[in-house]
């Protein structure tokens, strides 16, 4: 085969414009192919600085992704990106060049795989470790139906940390599945494979003769008396070890091929032929990528442009506005190191998000007391669980979407033992552009269903320094804090928390006709639809819950028996504050008829990404939708000029 290093020279016609769909590049001259990764790497970067999104990894994997589809028949053959933020290039090379500037915009191209985005999605996936469980899954499903198309994973050395990866690794080398595992390492300590000879002993180990040569070793070894058979396993163990380096992934029933340098055509081909061609399974191919590749700010920084917003190609500079407030995730990481400050006993864990959570800034005071456990939220809780039986004051911050992960730990790890853990529940609500795979909706509903749990939403960034003083406080069972993403409101902060009464919520507003319950960051829109119904002649209060659970049974009692309308707001689910609601008014025998009350949740569906305010006005979750509501219980037409009700 010709080798693909160095430049080729440009034609006058791009050659991504000759690629439409991913038959198409099979049908391109080797030689092009280099070429092709080049302006793939730019329409990636062009894309990506008009939108923003994922860009660091997408840049690692443009060779591998032409590779991929070069070598493999996409999509009869089934192609899985795990998490999917690297799958920019990938959506380009499928029949979405032209919408790729949609990306993450409202009606847009999904910023993850979506099966129902295109075909060559054959599983959607913005959560992480996946794939392997997916593509096993597939794999027998092709067996079962009697068809020979290869399924084929896309996994980060990243994504590798979560012990689904190792669950689904298992069951695949037990069960010998015909299963191909792409790992993507680009952050291992594992030095890229250079020179000649490195790439003649890749080609060797992923082709059919070594494997043919094991496969006999194997099938000796068995043949022989124990002692010797035992011997002749060992010395099959230290050869592939020392060929590949690959023996735990082999004492899991893989074969392993690698490292390979993922950046290298003349490397990538041969060997992905190789194992498409070999009748066995399941194999794991090591390749080694760089994040950022080809773009030198990203290269230079992989961590500012693994997520970016707009920004300017030529410069790299991100077009970041000046915040006009904290964000909730700063705050909560100031008001921890200050609580930590006061108590040795605090420690915070993070699940591979030190960043997003706020965990990198309390790492910086309290190294020792700053935990990352990598893509584990299991892990995470349990581990919580542990530090805090043994008398700490664990704070695990996760992502509300990523709790989810991990929601039988908090149930028989925590909750049943009442063990004291804190969650700082970041992202609670919807996020935008990340869309409904990373939007915090349920938390309030499988949490809130747990005895002996306190969960509380602060109204502002204010009240959440408060919160997390309250949650440093507790010691008698589990508690959440769940907070948006972004910025607050922009009130002034104290200058240290205080631990509020558990279960206590407070009026903001006084009124006579209407009440507004708020919990959590819905607050100033419940002030915003008072003053437009205190226009309308309709008298209303507004009070701030503050707790999910415990609720404040006497606000409640309040509100329901001094205003003949009560409207609960709350950025979760059905099933959630709301439900609490109900069900302390049905038990008080308040829910007889004279008093009309509506829960106001996110709808039940799972909302498309979009802009954060458009998708909590399309919810209904803004001070127009309050106001709607309130208007449709009344009955009477929109009303104007303040007049009054003289029914009400």
């Amino acid at each position: 085969m010709t080798s693909m290093e160095g430049t080729p020279k440009k034609r006058s016609t791009p050659v991504l414009d000759r690629v439409s769909i991913p038959a198409d590049l099979r049908a391109l001259p080797e030689s092009d192919l280099v070429q092709l990764a080049d302006e793939l790497r730019q329409a990636t970067i062009d894309a990506v600085s008009v939108t923003g999104g994922h860009l660091g990894a997408g840049l690692g994997v443009v060779e591998l992704t032409v590779a991929l589809h070069r070598i493999f028949d996409t999509p009869r053959d089934r192609l899985i990106w795990d998490v999917g933020h690297q799958a920019y290039p990938h959506k380009i090379l499928t029949g979405r060049r032209e919408r790729i500037h949609t990306l993450r915009q409202p009606g847009g191209l999904s910023g993850f795989t979506r099966r129902s985005e295109s075909t060559y999605d054959p599983f959607g996936a913005a959560h992480s470790s996946t794939s392997i469980s997916a593509g096993l899954g597939m794999s027998v499903a092709r067996d079962l139906k009697g068809e020979t198309n290869n399924v084929i994973c896309v996994i980060g050395d990243g994504a590798m940390s979560a012990g689904m990866a190792y669950e689904a690794m298992n069951n695949a080398g037990a069960a010998d599945a015909r299963l191909i595992v792409v790992l993507n390492d680009n952050d291992m300590s594992i030095a890229p494979p250079t020179g000649a000879l490195s790439r003649y002993l890749t080609r060797v180990t992923s082709g059919g003769v070594y494997l043919h040569v094991r496969d006999l070793a194997k099938q000796l070894a068995k043949r022989l008396p124990k002692q010797w058979e035992r011997r002749a396993a060992r010395i099959e163990e230290l050869s592939r070890t020392y060929w590949s380096g690959g023996a735990f992934f082999e004492e899991m029933g893989f074969y392993y091929v690698g490292p390979i340098d993922g950046h290298d055509l003349s490397q990538l081909l041969p060997v992905l032929q190789n194992v498409r061609d070999a009748d066995r399974g399941p194999i794991l191919v090591h390749v080694v990528t760089q994040k950022g590749k080809g773009y030198a700010p990203a290269e230079a920084s992989p961590d500012k442009y693994h997520g970016v917003v707009s920004f300017n190609v030529l410069t790299g500079a991100q077009a970041k506005p000046k915040p006009k407030a904290p964000s909730y995730t700063r705050v909560f990481a100031d008001s921890l190191v200050a609580e930590a400050r006061k108590d040795s006993r605090i420690v915070g864990i993070t699940a591979a998000m030190p960043d997003g959570t706020g965990i990198d800034v309390f790492a910086k005071e309290f190294p020792d007391r700053a935990f990352d456990v990598g893509i584990a939220e299991q892990h995470a809780v349990t581990f919580a669980a542990g530090l805090a039986a043994e008398g700490l004051k664990p704070f695990a911050a996760i992502y509300s979407t990523f709790l989810q992960r991990a929601y039988d730990q908090v149930v028989h790890d925590v909750a049943i033992q009442r063990l004291p853990v804190r969650f700082a529940i970041d992202r609670a609500g919807l996020v935008g552009a990340d869309g409904a795979t990373h939007a915090g909706s349920f938390d309030l509903a499988y949490l809130g269903c747990l005895p002996h749990f306190t969960i509380m939403a602060p109204a502002d960034e204010a009240d959440l320094v408060h919160m997390v003083a309250t949650a440093a406080a507790l010691d008698d069972g589990p508690s959440a804090i769940r907070y948006p993403r972004g910025e607050g409101t922009g009130v002034p902060l104290p200058r240290e928390g205080a631990p509020l009464p558990i279960g206590v919520g407070r009026v903001v507003r006084e009124g006579t006709k209407v009440a507004l319950l708020s919990l959590g960051g819905r607050l100033k829109e419940c002030l915003a639809a008072a003053d437009k119904l205190s226009a309308l002649g309709l008298s209303t209060t507004v009070a701030d819950a503050r707790f999910a659970k415990p609720i404040d049974h006497a606000l409640v009692r309040q509100l329901a028996r001094h205003h003949e309308l009560l409207v609960t707001v709350e950025e979760g689910s059905i099933g959630g504050f709301g439900s609490q609601v109900l069900h302390s008014l049905s038990g008080e025998g308040l829910l007889d008829g004279k008093l009309r009350i509506r829960s106001l949740v996110l709808p039940d569906v799972f909302m498309e990404h979009g802009a954060p305010d458009a998708m909590y006005a399309a919810a209904g979750l803004d001070a127009a939708g309050i106001v709607g509501v309130v208007l449709a219980m009344i009955g009477n037409d929109v009303l104007t000029g303040g007049a009054a009700l003289s029914h009400l």
